[in-house]
């Protein structure tokens, strides 16, 4: 199979390319030349982004209507309730996407007949031969060129003026009113669907009727659309053939939704058209519009479908809906025959050895979603690639989204995301990330794939690894495992007991022997737990679907496992890097950044740990180990008043609110004479228990006590109700040790207790 590219950029920057292929049947995908309109846009009932540059500007939003991102039109009602009706109840000029996440101007309405171009005619840059791909019509020696002729290089008729002209009817039903735009596989007209309450349609034809592979994928895009059904797809109505008012020829046409709004596309073209021209669309808003798009692939995924040429430019944005466009590309997953279309930048680098598949249709969207989110060479020098981000500062800002684009445009099919579903899942958690980043207002969601932190380390000090192994998150029990169901009831308090329980499993699944794994960690197993975990890799390398007991290649669990093992012996360089890696694999989860945090912490690198404890903490407030990691790393960087402050965020509903309380007075208490105070008015306001009160007390007391200076004033004030001088504080040290000797447990702490209340009373002269 060869792949070959046509190149013909626009003002923003794309190309369309083809794959070819002489194998025989069943002997791999074949294709034929392309014979698209390179660069012309590939729209289905929309004005947007696809009209040549005569197409007129859109005209102003109406009074009221609110702002938008790029000039737009929205789309009539496809009810019978009649043409040119605005949807009604909808006052808003802004819509939710991206999971409700994302706030997004909505399109403004425009009067479909003020598309119409009113002198259709395609540029003849955007001219070529259909059978050679060679430039044709361009004008020479100052005269014109042709707008149809033969190719001077292979003889091949060739025809850019449509075919349809204005009060044309079509099957006595479609009144057409004039051409929209040229599209990819000819022009494409707005008409009045007489039938069905004079509703608008869009009628789509061909680029050539000679062109035996436009014809071909204009049949295929009627075989797959008649079975397509998706709110976020446009709507086929109808297919009628019609002949051609000069040659008599019977021409098939395409009747669909008219969808009128923006192509995301031509919002890009709009906002680097507004400055510099490196302006692209806010990140969370890209992020938005791939989430929206993610399920209709899905859906055609689900239905043995491939779209084969995701861009913006065949995305709409109608109000506040989305709409996928132009289907002409779209094949069964299992063709190997039908030419296959895509364009450079965007296709797949391994299109042409093996043909599209659900990783190369994900690809497609990574690269779109780069390509809205921030300008860069993606169709020449990043062609196959991204910005490093030292490059890009955007990347460099937004780490998940970096490693998000990395996994989903990876070289390696194998590497990317497996369905679209697994890709949104991921992508949403990155725009949480994003959206905390930008306002600081947690965007809290639950995980699928991990458990909640099973236990929270202190603020004080350097957790003990193995306690942090013990607190992290677990991966959550696969419920499609085959011992799901023995797993449920396979719980014990004892960690031998239950490694024991788990191997007499009647079937060692992975989920098992995973389980298996982290009850031996559990049990302080560690090295037996590591051997395990070899084992599984050693299985691994011999995948077979069918085998409930080897794990797929792009399994992350046993990773995850290594990390935990690799965490509890000690190693906390191994267990970072191993949770590194889970980490690309699922940039959108809070749980790796939290271990990778930890690990960082225990590796003395409290730089990288507190990069990641922020995120977390900033992202999701559930997560309140990595408030706990922050405020023990940020005062070597940021003093203690960043440290305090993180405790302090820790909700009042949270389980851990007295314990960060506590954390705070503490972190407080080591520092200056204003910090003490600070210290001492928190602790007044918290709800202790009397033992825990009157010890926490005597800390802060006795902070204030070393605090106090050698020579000079003495403070004067209160704290704790005592007065701030050495006798003062002396004295109510030594009360709240002989209160705490009375509520010891022990003879010998009751001692100890007495000797440091003796040790810290005033000095008195008898």
């Amino acid at each position: 199979m060869s792949v070959t590219g046509r190149p013909d950029a626009d003002e923003f920057g794309t190309a369309t390319a083809s794959a070819t292929a002489t194998a025989g049947p069943g002997t791999g995908p074949h294709a034929g030349p392309d014979r698209r309109d390179p660069g012309a846009g590939t729209v289905a009932g929309t004005v947007a982004g696809a009209g040549p540059a005569t197409c007129p500007a859109p005209s102003p939003p109406a009074p009221g209507t609110g702002p938008a991102t790029a000039p737009a039109v929205a789309s009539p009602s496809t009810s019978s309730g009649g043409r040119s009706r605005r949807s009604s109840g909808r006052s808003s000029a802004r819509g939710r996407l991206g999971a409700g996440l994302v706030e997004v101007p909505r399109v403004p309405y425009r009067d479909p007949k003020a598309a119409v171009l009113t002198d259709p005619e395609v540029p003849e840059a955007k001219r070529f031969c259909s059978g050679c791909g060679k430039e044709v019509g361009r004008a020479r020696d100052g005269r014109p060129g042709r707008v149809e002729g033969f190719c001077p290089h292979c003889g091949h008729h060739y025809s850019f003026t449509p075919k349809l002209a204005p009060g044309e009817v079509l099957h006595d039903q479609y009144e057409v009113l004039g051409c929209l735009a040229h599209g990819g596989l000819g022009w494409i007209y707005l008409a009045a669907d007489h039938a069905v309450s004079d509703r608008w349609v869009v009628l789509k034809g061909l680029l050539d009727s000679g062109d035996a592979d436009a014809m071909a994928a204009a049949m295929a895009e009627r075989r797959f659309l008649a079975e397509v059904e998706h709110p976020n797809i446009v709507k086929i109505h109808n297919f009628v053939r019609h002949a051609d008012r000069r040659s008599g020829e019977l021409v098939d046409y395409i009747v669909m939704e008219y969808v009128g709004g923006t192509s995301v596309k031509d919002m890009i073209k709009a906002v680097r058209a507004d400055g510099t021209g490196r302006r692209s669309l806010p990140v969370a808003q890209a992020i938005a519009y791939a989430l929206e798009v993610l399920p209709a692939l899905g859906y055609l995924h689900g239905v043995g479908l491939l779209y084969c040429d995701f861009k913006p430019d065949n995305v709409i944005q109608t109000e506040e809906q989305l709409k996928l466009i132009d289907l002409g590309a779209v094949r069964r997953v299992d063709d190997r025959r039908s030419p296959i279309y895509g364009t450079i930048g965007y296709q797949a680098p391994e299109i042409g050895a093996v043909g599209p598949s659900v990783a190369s249709d994900l690809y497609t969207v990574g690269r779109a979603l780069a390509v809205m989110s921030f300008p860069f060479d993606f169709r020449d020098a990043h062609r196959e690639s991204l910005p490093s981000a030292r490059d890009e500062p955007l990347l460099a800002r937004h780490d998940s989204f970096h490693r998000f684009l990395r996994r989903a445009t990876h070289r390696d099919p194998e590497q990317r995301f497996g369905s679209a579903e697994e890709m949104a899942e991921q992508l949403t958690g990155v725009l949480r990330e994003v959206l905390a980043q930008q306002d600081d207002v947690p965007r809290p969601g639950a995980s699928r794939l991990f458990t909640p932190e099973r236990r929270v380390p202190g603020a004080e000090g350097v957790p003990d690894p193995r306690a942090a192994a013990a607190g992290l998150p677990v991966p959550q029990v696969d419920a499609a495992d085959p011992a799901a169901g023995f797993l449920a009831t396979a719980t014990t308090g004892d960690a031998d007991q239950l490694v024991a329980a788990l191997r007499a499993a009647p079937v060692p699944t992975v989920e098992v022997r995973l389980q298996v794994v982290r009850a031996l960690i559990g049990a302080d197993r560690v090295p037996e737990a590591e051997e395990e975990l070899a084992d599984l890799a050693g299985a691994g390398s011999r995948f077979d679907p069918d085998d409930p007991r080897v794990p797929a290649h792009d399994d992350w669990r046993p990773g995850w496992y290594r990390g935990l093992a690799a965490l509890a012996r000690g190693r906390a360089g191994l267990a970072r890097a191993a949770f590194e890696r889970v980490r690309d694999v699922l940039p959108g989860e809070a749980a790796p950044k939290l271990a990778v945090g930890v690990a960082a912490e225990l590796d003395g690198d409290p730089e990288a740990a507190a990069a990641c404890y922020r995120v977390v903490w900033r992202t999701d407030h559930a997560y309140v180990g990595a408030a706990f990691g922050l405020a023990r790393v940020l005062p070597v960087a940021a003093g203690r008043d960043a440290a305090v402050e993180v405790l302090h965020s820790v909700p009042e509903t949270s389980s851990h609110h007295v314990a960060a309380q506590v954390a705070a007075v503490r972190v407080q208490a080591g520092g200056t004479h204003a910090d003490v105070v600070a210290a001492g008015a928190r602790l007044a306001g918290l709800e202790l228990d009397v033992a825990r009160r009157v010890g926490l007390t005597a800390e802060v007391l006795a902070a204030a006590l070393a605090s106090l200076p050698a020579d000079g004033p003495v403070p004067v004030g209160r704290l704790l109700d005592c007065e701030w001088s050495e006798s003062g504080l002396r004295s109510g040290l030594e009360r709240c040790y002989r209160q705490l000797a009375r509520l010891a447990d022990t003879a010998e702490e009751r001692i100890a207790l007495v000797d440091r209340a003796n040790a810290v009373r005033p000095r008195t002269l008898v």
